[in-house]
């Protein structure tokens, strides 16, 4: 569990790095699912009753087990969701923005 654990957030680290405007939730897909080949681990959802991605991307109002696609991209001010239920804010930061 632990080593398990870790894994996750490796992949959950790199893939934060590139959530930000104009990015495809397809495109987080693809870094996630090399991440994940590069630490030598598999994919839990991939294949899971026939999921066909890594990741579960839902945006704003969408609820649960959103699939990543090329036409979904990140705008300012959406909500992102991902494995391990994490959650990001997509914006553009500026200095009076930034959390205190």
């Amino acid at each position: 569990m632990r080593q398990s654990g870790r894994i996750v957030r490796q992949v959950l680290d790199h893939v934060r790095t590139l959530v930000k405007p104009g990015v495809t939730t397809m495109d987080l897909e693809r870094a996630a699912e090399k991440k994940i080949g590069e630490l030598g681990a598999k994919p839990a959802f991939k294949g899971y009753y026939d999921y066909p991605c890594v990741l579960c991307t839902s945006v704003n109002e969408e609820i649960v087990h959103g699939i990543p696609s090329e036409k979904r991209e990140l705008k300012e001010a959406i909500l992102f969701r991902s494995i391990a239920e994490w959650c990001w804010m997509v914006i553009t930061a500026t200095p009076r923005s930034r959390c205190r």
